[in-house]
C-alpha cells in the first residue's frame, strides 16, 4: 500500500471518528461510523491473504447490519416523537434496537462472533486500530444516549461479555484471538457501569486503550502472532519483555498497576448502587481473563525453550516505536496514584 493511500485512509479515519463524536443528530452519526467502516476495510485487507479478505468481508457485513440498526432505531424514534437529536432518544423500541445495534459495533456478547476472527485477519497494526479507534464512536453514542437506556438489559449483556470473552480466551494459541476476547471482556466493564457513572466508562476506555496499545506496539516490535513465538523473545530483547509482562498483568487488573483503577472505582459505584452481587459476579469472571494474561505473560518472560525452534531469530527488532512503547508502558503500569484525583472529575 503506497504511502498516499494510508494517509487517505488514515485522514478518513479522523473525520469518521471525529463526525461521530461531535454530532448532535443521528444522520451525522449514521454518516460518520458509514466513513469509518470504509477507511479501515482497505488496512485490513491490503496484504491480499485470503484470511484478510475475508476478514474484511466479515467486517464490512457486520458494520453494514449494525448501522443500518442505528438508521433504522433513528428513524423510528424520530417518526414517534419527531426528534432527530440523540440525546432525545424516548420511544422504548428504539432503544432495544439502539442497544443492539451499537453492540454489534462494539463486539458486545451476544454479537460479538465477529471480532475474534477479523482481528486474526487483520495486521497487528489494524488490529490495533480496530480494538481501540474503532471502539470510540460507538462508546461515545453509548455515552449520549445511556440515560434512556434500559440498565437491565445493559448488565446482562455486560455480564455475559465478561464470561465469554474469559471462557473463550482459555484455550486460544494465537496472540491476537486472546487479545480480542481480553476486548470482549473489558467491553463488559465498560457497559455494566454506563447507566450509572458513564464517566467511569470513559475512563475505562481511555486506560484499556493505553494498555492495549502498548501491548500491540510491543508484539508488532517482536513480530509475535502467536504463543510459541512469543517464548522465544525474552532471549532477543528482555527488557521489552519484562515490561510486556507488567503491561499484560495491568491489563489484567492486578493492584498496584494502572488497570486495577477503573475496576476499583467500578466496583465502588456499583456497591453505591446496591449492586453488590453483579459487583461480586463481574469481579470472579475476570478472573478467567486473569488465567490467559497470566499464560501469556508466563510465555513471554518466564518460559526459556531449552529446544532450537524452527522459526528464524531476528538480529534486530525494530525500533521507530520504541520511545513510544516506552512511554505507553510506564502509563499503563504506573498511574494508580493518579486516583486521589479523580472523584471531582467523576
Amino acid at each position: 500500500m503506497t504511502p498516499q493511500a494510508k494517509l487517505i485512509f488514515t485522514a478518513s479515519l479522523l473525520l469518521g471518528t471525529t463526525i461521530t463524536i461531535s454530532s448532535n443528530h443521528w444522520i451525522m452519526a449514521w454518516a460518520g461510523l458509514e466513513i469509518n467502516t470504509l477507511a479501515i476495510l482497505p488496512l485490513i485487507s491490503k496484504s491480499h491473504h485470503p484470511r484478510a479478505i475475508e476478514a474484511a468481508t466479515k467486517y464490512f457485513l457486520t458494520q453494514a447490519a449494525a448501522s443500518a440498526l442505528v438508521l433504522f432505531s433513528s428513524m423510528t424514534n424520530a417518526w414517534h416523537t419527531g426528534q432527530w437529536d440523540i440525546t432525545q432518544l424516548t420511544h422504548p423500541t428504539s432503544c432495544l434496537i439502539l442497544t443492539s445495534a451499537i453492540a454489534m459495533k462494539l463486539g458486545l456478547a451476544p454479537f460479538h462472533f465477529w471480532f475474534p476472527e477479523v482481528l486474526q485477519g487483520a495486521p497487528l497494526t489494524t488490529g490495533l486500530l480496530l480494538s481501540t479507534a474503532m471502539k470510540f464512536p460507538p462508546i461515545t453514542l453509548l455515552f449520549m444516549t445511556s440515560p434512556s437506556l434500559n440498565p437491565t438489559l445493559l448488565t446482562c449483556m455486560a455480564i455475559l461479555s465478561t464470561a465469554l470473552g474469559g471462557w473463550m480466551g482459555l484455550n486460544q494459541t494465537q496472540v491476537r484471538k486472546i487479545l480480542a476476547f481480553s476486548s470482549i471482556s473489558h467491553l463488559g466493564w465498560m457497559t455494566i457501569i454506563i447507566s450509572y457513572a458513564p464517566k467511569l466508562t470513559l475512563l475505562n476506555f481511555y486506560l484499556y486503550a493505553l494498555m492495549t496499545t502498548a501491548v500491540f506496539l510491543t508484539l508488532n516490535s517482536i513480530k509475535t502472532l502467536k504463543l510459541s513465538t512469543l517464548m522465544t523473545t525474552w532471549t532477543k530483547t528482555p527488557a521489552l519483555s519484562a515490561m510486556l509482562f507488567l503491561t499484560l498483568l495491568s491489563l489484567a487488573g492486578l493492584p498496584p498497576l494502572t488497570g486495577f483503577l477503573p475496576k476499583w472505582l467500578i466496583i465502588q459505584e456499583l456497591t453505591k448502587q446496591d449492586m453488590a452481587t453483579t459487583a461480586i459476579m463481574i469481579s470472579l469472571l475476570s478472573l478467567l481473563s486473569l488465567f490467559f494474561y497470566l499464560r501469556l505473560a508466563y510465555c513471554a518472560t518466564i518460559t526459556l525453550p531449552p529446544h532450537t525452534t524452527n522459526h528464524m531469530k531476528q538480529w534486530r527488532t525494530n525500533n521507530r516505536t520504541s520511545t513510544m512503547i516506552a512511554i505507553l508502558t510506564v502509563s499503563s503500569t504506573m498511574l494508580l496514584p493518579i486516583s486521589p484525583m479523580l472523584p471531582p472529575i467523576l
